[in-house]
């Protein structure tokens, strides 16, 4: 494997998502504009580097970050973005590092979300709202429904913009890669 293709994904993808990031964070959005950016150069380098292997890695690490998220977007738990976000990420990184940071985005989601829950002092309405989304995971009918959605639950919650530790996941693992840290 060709080692340059991860200095020149780092010059492209760690300025991307660290804007991607910003940008959920501050408007609660990942804008198509950016992820198709991210999506169109990342196949190019692929390609460069790799020829048509290297598109063949990008098309499945697309399809693993669009996989990974699509459900939970189709459930009305997450913006869009994220899910283009994830599948703009695997173009880039490939199948296995794409799972890699998309495992480790929501761990570090996970934690950040119950601190967000604790700081705020809304333990009590985070239990019922975790009520309400077991409710609808477990009944067909409701699944896939705007009840229980992210945006359902109002001024009861606060909403994570998961493009920032999906970004986090992201920028641990390249940094594994590229110092090898583990091996990946």
């Amino acid at each position: 494997m060709d080692m340059s293709f991860w200095p020149v994904t780092c010059a492209i993808l760690v300025p991307g998502v660290l804007v991607a990031s910003w940008i959920d964070y501050a408007q609660r959005r990942v804008p198509n504009w950016l992820n198709l950016s991210l999506i169109v150069a990342g196949f190019a380098v692929q390609g460069w580097f790799f020829g048509g292997s290297g598109m063949q890695v990008g098309l499945l690490g697309l399809l693993t970050g669009f996989g990974l998220l699509i459900v939970p977007w189709m459930m009305h738990g997450m913006g869009a973005g994220d899910v283009k976000l994830m599948a703009a990420i695997g173009v880039w990184m490939g199948p296995m590092l794409t799972l890699y940071s998309f495992a480790l985005g929501a761990m570090i989601g996970g934690v950040v979300a119950v601190m967000m829950i604790v700081g705020s002092g809304r333990l009590r309405m985070a239990c019922a709202n975790m009520s309400i989304i077991w409710a609808k995971c477990t009944n067909g009918q409701t699944m896939f429904t705007e009840f229980g959605s992210a945006k359902s639950f109002g001024n009861t919650s606060q909403l994570l913009p998961y493009g920032v530790p999906l970004t986090a996941g992201t920028l641990v693992i390249l940094a594994a890669k590229m110092f090898g840290w583990w091996g990946i």
